[in-house]
């Protein structure tokens, strides 16, 4: 992906993200995805020059295309992963902040660079990995875990109902030759995952490997254990959720009493003409809580 372009990502929920978390002037801020810059722009701009943001994406190359977007704003880039908040904040002498957001959706510049083998719409290595400078990737997995093992990520990650019957032909295509691209795996899930609607069989086993790879809820747990001891008192915290297994964590912790107070009593969806100009907001839920105690 180059560098020199700028992202074609749209962030989903921005008037709706901003009405309810109201970023106020000379706050601190934390945007712990800051992909192509959508949201820590408009957060930015609400802080002001005397406020501070700190934009976070383990994802370097995401910080690339987001440097020339919030050029002149109070916005640092950081490479980690939002489960490294805290020692992001104490590296810089910062002891809370006045409000943190997480949009825990990949970006679209992501799914459309095909190296990544975030897709199975068009082959490209079995990769994965939303920070390519780390960890093991897809490929490595579905071509060392036992039979089990996979069968269990299919299933926990992916709630995939033919999780068995997909690790078993996987284990069995193995032995013949290892996988190493996106279509090569995708057909194979075909191969015994039976359609339903308009959905790809392959879909529920590439959200699993993809979740596992980058081991997404263990990160979202690890930042939603860390959010009370570095939001303020009154702080604002808002999570954007794409899926069930995210959003059943999000919506459990931010009702903890004396902890939370949300501020919503359902999350926040997009609305028609959202969905109409970009499609990925279909699945966004937004919740929103505010630090008490």
């Amino acid at each position: 992906m180059s560098a020199d372009r700028l992202p074609v990502h749209v962030s989903v929920l921005p008037a709706e993200t901003l009405a309810l978390l109201d970023p106020r002037p000379d706050e601190t801020w934390v945007d712990c995805t800051t992909g192509g810059a959508g949201h820590t722009r408009l957060i930015a701009e609400r802080v002001g020059p005397a406020g501070r943001v700190l934009a976070l994406d383990q994802d370097p190359t995401m910080l690339a295309l987001a440097r020339p977007l919030v050029a002149g704003l109070p916005v640092e880039l950081v490479h980690a992963n939002f489960d490294q908040l805290a020692e992001v904040l104490a590296a810089r002498g910062i002891a809370a902040v006045d409000g943190v957001l997480a949009d825990l959706g990949f970006s679209s510049d992501q799914l459309a660079e095909r190296a990544r083998g975030l897709s199975f719409r068009d082959d490209g290595p079995l990769d994965m990995r939303l920070d390519p400078t780390s960890g093991s990737t897809a490929a490595d997995m579905v071509n060392s875990l036992s039979e089990g093992a996979l069968a269990d990520v299919f299933w926990e990650y992916g709630e995939e109902r033919h999780s068995r019957r997909v690790a078993k032909k996987i284990v069995a295509r193995r032995a013949e030759r290892p996988f190493a691209t996106t279509a090569d795996l995708a057909s194979v899930v075909r191969s015994c995952v039976p359609r339903s609607g308009s959905i790809d069989p392959a879909t529920r086993v590439f959200q699993a490997l993809r979740i596992a790879v980058n081991d997404e809820l263990g990160s979202l747990d690890r930042l939603l254990a860390v959010l009370p001891t570095v939001v303020k008192s009154g702080g604002r915290v808002g999570i954007i959720s794409f899926h069930s297994l995210e959003d059943r964590r999000v919506k459990h912790v931010l009702r903890t009493e004396g902890v939370w107070r949300p501020l919503t009593k359902k999350p926040v969806e997009a609305g028609d003409e959202e969905v109409a100009r970009n499609p990925r907001a279909r699945s966004a839920k937004l919740r929103a809580a505010t630090r008490i105690g």
